[in-house]
């Protein structure tokens, strides 16, 4: 169990900093991108949630990329309130933690699919660790961007390697 203990706290590492991010970003600047290219928080999170629902739904069963998902329709910004978003952003978390749950030992080297790829059950976790991380930096930057003035560190601080 040691690996989906550690997979688990990684995703909860996440989610804390994405957490702590969402509620650095003002209700106004949930919705704001630096240019066209550039995903919002609140894009951003629709987007988490619809990976996460499809990724971990009948994980050890059913293709990650669900045939119902609407991926293109997760680069909206659609949410209009912070409630909207945060009850998004616990939803995806929910399903990853009651998936992860579930799984044993045994389960590491079953093969699961995302996209028709082949990947083992370790490799797959490993993959949405990535993804998540990828995009909760995103998070921090906009928090950074559009939060307060004075920026508190979410980690070890600038000069405070904590040696």
């Amino acid at each position: 169990m040691r690996y989906l203990e550690s997979a688990a706290g990684i995703f909860r590492t996440y989610k804390k900093l994405g957490q702590t991010s969402l509620d650095r970003i003002s209700e106004a600047d949930l919705a704001w991108s630096a240019n066209e290219e550039s995903n919002s928080a609140t894009v951003i999170v629709k987007h988490l949630h619809g990976n996460m629902r499809s990724r971990w739904a009948d994980f050890l069963t059913t293709d990650g990329e669900k045939p119902w998902r609407e991926r293109d329709g997760e680069f909206e910004n659609q949410l209009t309130s912070r409630a909207d978003v945060m009850n998004l952003w616990e939803q995806g978390w929910k399903i990853v933690f009651d998936t992860l749950a579930t799984l044993t030992e045994a389960d590491l080297e079953h093969i699961v699919y995302i996209r028709g790829e082949a990947h083992t059950v370790t490799e797959a976790i490993n993959r949405q660790i990535a993804h998540y991380a990828y995009h909760v930096g995103q998070l921090v930057y906009i928090a950074k961007l559009r939060g307060h003035t004075e920026w508190e560190s979410m980690t070890i601080p600038r000069k405070k390697t904590g040696n």
